[in-house]
């Protein structure tokens, strides 16, 4: 009987590496026929898309009025906008009693955009501690509740 033996595992190498990703040849165009790419270079027969350079717009249509030419222009953009943050007395509850309520410490906590310019106190919700608000707006309710739980609020411009 033949004694079989078992191939020795080569030795894992810098140099016998081979790429874990397939690597596929680039399409070598108009190298002749032989290649499958020669000829019209897999661009078919004449036309706008054989030719170098020819294709047309993404937007176009046929020649017909594209549809961002048909359809009729809508709105503006405010570009006095000012950019009001709101917070609501429930997410206030969540803080410690004493707490100084600041555009920044909104934004810090993430409860308003940090493009915010101005800060809006709204009343859904409760507050059982006191609170110092200091904030640009305060609805009428939410400046009853605070002050129903001994807090003050002043208005900052």
């Amino acid at each position: 009987m033949k004694k079989t033996t078992t191939p020795t595992r080569a030795t894992l190498m810098v140099g016998n590496l081979s790429p874990v990703t397939r690597r596929k040849k680039k399409k070598r165009l108009g190298r002749g026929d032989a290649s499958g790419h020669g000829g019209t270079s897999t661009k078919g027969h004449k036309g706008q898309t054989a030719r170098a350079g020819g294709y047309h717009k993404v937007d176009f249509e046929g020649g017909q009025t594209p549809m961002m030419r048909r359809l009729p222009k809508r709105g503006f953009t405010n570009i006095f906008r000012k950019r009001i943050g709101i917070v609501n007395l429930e997410q206030l509850a969540l803080l410690p009693k004493g707490t100084e309520v600041t555009l920044d410490l909104a934004k810090e906590k993430g409860w308003v955009s940090n493009k915010a310019v101005e800060l809006k106190i709204l009343g859904v919700g409760d507050l059982k501690h006191p609170l110092t608000i200091k904030a640009g707006r305060v609805s009428k309710s939410a400046k009853q509740k605070i002050e129903a739980a001994g807090g003050n609020v002043a208005i900052t411009l």
